[in-house]
Formats: structure tokens, sequence, C-alpha cells
């Protein structure tokens, strides 16, 4: 998708603190998304709750908050996130906290036939999988018939990146038009969304009465309070870390540097000695030659004296 243009909005949809506390305020929208996610009637859901619905300060501002919204929806286990920005092993950590959440639903001493469907349906804001797809269902099934192990296990991820401008989205489409809304990052995209209907009317009012409320923005202050400490944090941990290296890359060259010292004046000794020896042996040689020379001299002067008397 191509860069948007408009008025930015300072919040959007994807502040998991706003996220979840305007669900938590209005139920009724929460609802709504769900079924619209799952592709379930509305009037089929009999019983729904949120199950963990406080967002305590301190909780807000720790380090390892997720601020994910858990229901009952006719009996089934539903938890819901979104997650903006790939962090590493998204599937993994959504996998660990399925099981957290299908573990801890039944009861000590219950048969395990009361264990309830649970399903996890992340809203992302990066790319996962490499596919056109913005909707990805996910079961445990066999490799070759295709055969779903269990019903009572499900993930549904939504890739907001694949979404079309909201100028293109199929304003005839429930899901697509609230996808849309969690990918606004302007008031003109806002402002064109409000033509999806009454729904999209009421979330985006409910949006606007969040971002404005004193409680969400002290929550957010202390969430982004805690992005800017882990990202200080790290620039700290690797600036030591840097420093410690470069400690070990001196002292490895230094260590180097010595070693080649070393070898380079044994190596010029070896060398001096065998340039000594070689002089010594060419000396002896040039001395050699020049008495055979001498001897040869003294011999031709001889017989040409004779010569001379003859």
């Amino acid at each position: 998708m191509a860069k948007r243009q408009g008025t930015k909005l300072i919040y959007t949809f994807k502040s998991d603190v706003l996220f979840k506390m305007l669900f938590t305020k209005n139920p009724d929208l929460l609802k709504r998304l769900v079924a619209v996610l799952l592709n379930i009637p509305l009037a089929s859901i009999e019983e729904f709750y949120q199950t963990n619905t406080e967002m305590p300060p301190e909780e807000v501002g720790s380090k390892f908050c997720r601020l994910d919204i858990n229901m009952v929806v006719n009996g089934k286990k539903v938890n819901i996130e979104i997650q903006v920005a790939d962090e590493g092993n998204y599937l993994e950590r959504t996998m660990f906290n399925w099981a957290k959440l299908f573990t801890t639903s039944l009861p000590s001493g219950d048969d395990y036939a009361k264990l309830p469907k649970t399903i996890c349906i992340s809203i992302l804001g990066f790319v996962q999988f490499d596919c056109a797809a913005v909707h990805s269902e996910f079961a445990p099934m066999e490799i070759t018939r295709h055969e779903i192990l269990s019903d009572k296990q499900r993930y549904h991820f939504f890739e907001l990146p694949k979404l079309p401008d909201v100028d293109k989205i199929d304003f005839g489409d429930e899901r697509e038009l609230w996808l849309a809304l969690f990918n606004a990052e302007t008031e003109e995209e806002l402002e064109k969304l409000t033509k999806g209907g009454e729904v999209m009317e009421q979330a985006i009012q409910a949006y606007r009465g969040t971002a404005a409320d004193e409680e969400f923005r002290y929550l957010e202050r202390l969430r982004e309070k805690r992005r800017h400490d882990e990202a200080q944090a790290l620039r700290n941990a690797r600036a030591i870390e840097r420093k410690k290296w470069q400690g070990v890359v001196a002292e490895k060259d230094a260590a180097w540097q010595g070693v080649v010292a070393e070898k380079d004046a044994a190596w010029q000794g070896v060398v001096a000695e065998k340039d000594a020896a070689w002089q010594g042996v060419v000396a002896e040689k040039d001395a050699a030659w020049q008495g055979v020379v001498a001897e040869k001299d003294a011999l031709i002067a001889d017989l040409q004296a004779r010569l001379n008397k003859s």
C-alpha cells in the first residue's frame, strides 16, 4: 500500500491500550467484531462476556504486559489481540498463549472432554505469511488426508498491510470495513469509513471518545514510557556489548601484533644468520678462486720465462 496522505491520527486503532479500552467499554461493538471476524451470525451468539476487563496501571506499564481481550462466546474461549510490530517468534508466542488459555479452562478433576474450543484472533500490523490473503485460518491437520485433528484449536490471523486503500475496499463487506478501521492512520480515512454504515459510525464515535479519555491518555503515556525505556535499555545494552567487544578485539589485536613482531624478529635473526653464513661461504670460495688464479698466473709466468731463455 502506498504511503497515506492526510491529517495523521494522534492515536490509531493499532494502539493496544486504545484497542482494549474501547472494546471493554463497548461490549456490543466487541460482540459485533468477533461475529464478523469469525464469520458467524451475530444473532447466534447467546452467551458473550469478557473475562479480563481490568487494565491496572502497574500492569500496563510493565515490561511483558499483553493487552489482549479474553472472552467466552457460546461456551468457546476466544482471545483477540492487535500486534503492530513484528518482534519475532510471533507464531510461537500465539501458540503458547493458546495453550495457556486452553489448559487453564479445565477445573481440577474435570473430564478432558469438557475442555472448550479455544480460538486465538490476531490482528497484525505486519506481514506474517507469504501469500496475498488478508485472512489466514489454521487448525492441526493430518498432512496427507487433510483430516482435522480437533476442532478445539483454531488460529485466525488478519494482516493489515495486505488491505487495499480505503478508496478500494468493498464497503459491502463488514469484515473488510472493520479491518480498514484498524488500519486507518488519517482523519480522512476515518471520514470515508463513516460511509460504511451505522456500525462504523458507532465504532468511530467510540474511538473518538476513548482517544479523548484522560484514563486512556494516562495509560497510553505509561505504555509509551515503557517502550522508550525498553528502547533505551536496548541501546545501552548494545553500547556496553559493543564497548566490550571492541576491548576484546583491541586485546586480540595487541596479542596478534606481539606474536607477529616476535615472529618477525625471529625470522630476521634467521635471515641474518643465513646471510652471514652465505657471505662466509662466498668469501671462502672467492679466496679459493683467487688462489687458483694466482697459481695459474705463476705457472704461465714460469713457462713464459723458459720460452724466453730458449
